[in-house]
């Protein structure tokens, strides 16, 4: 399989690509979390290797990467099941149908958008049937008004409560946090600090009632210096250690 093919020397100048890339990103939220005051331990760097092949994923883990993300399931399963001798720990992060949950489970160590309680339902039949336990955050949509959903999926602020103690009752799950995507529109658009920090105020909230919650996902490649100064666990980091995507170029 393609992953498992031996490194030749163009594999050898894509890892010193993806070497000199990392030490940059690693750069970025060093600075960030000195600039915060906050130890860099805090944060947990995930890359999202969608539209890269499993042999970038491989190369990856060679560096030292251990946390990766995907956002559609046909893509993840395959480099997940690639990849399966290596160590690491694979995060979903995309929107998900809920016909997707029997198969994301086999492999997602965490989910990070959960929006809706037929989704909770989904998983928690389907993680249970695999015996496992998923990790799961709640979507907040920044751009949502109260009881909507967002564009980019996701929940208003006034759902996350509800939606947390499902995902919390539910067998086979485990609620770990909250995530959300800088909003393209609404009162948070083109204010991606602000954003987080009303993150950060809505994961507060929900730790007074789940202390063990405690997951803040934030941060893409443009803005995870944002997020790292707003208080978050993970940034989800794709472009700046990949490159461009093939057809965004």
């Amino acid at each position: 399989m393609a992953g498992r093919r031996k490194v030749t020397a163009d594999g050898g100048a894509r890892a010193g690509q993806l070497a000199e890339n990392l030490a940059r990103v690693e750069q970025r939220i060093a600075g960030a979390c000195r600039a915060a005051g906050r130890d860099r331990k805090e944060v947990t760097l995930i890359v999202v290797t969608k539209t890269y092949p499993a042999s970038d994923v491989r190369l990856l883990a060679g560096l030292g990467v251990r946390e990766v993300a995907e956002n559609r399931d046909q893509e993840a399963a395959a480099k997940a099941a690639d990849t399966a001798d290596l160590p690491l720990s694979w995060h979903f992060v995309g929107q998900l149908q809920t016909n997707k949950a029997r198969s994301v489970v086999r492999y997602a160590d965490h989910v990070h958008s959960v929006d809706r309680l037929r989704l909770v339902a989904a998983l928690s039949s389907a993680a249970t049937a695999a015996g496992r336990q998923v990790g799961c955050l709640v979507q907040v949509a920044l751009d949502a008004e109260a009881g909507d959903r967002g564009e980019r999926g996701g929940v208003a602020p006034d759902a996350v409560p509800a939606l947390a103690d499902a995902l919390a009752a539910a067998p086979g799950l485990r609620l770990d946090g909250l995530m959300t995507v800088a909003p393209l529109a609404g009162a948070y658009a083109g204010q991606p600090r602000a954003a987080f920090d009303r993150l950060t105020e809505i994961s507060s909230r929900l730790r007074e009632t789940h202390p063990a919650a405690t997951m803040v996902s934030a941060g893409m490649s443009q803005d995870l210096d944002e997020a790292v100064a707003a208080g978050a666990t993970h940034v989800r980091v794709g472009t700046a250690v990949l490159g461009v995507r093939p057809g965004l170029r």
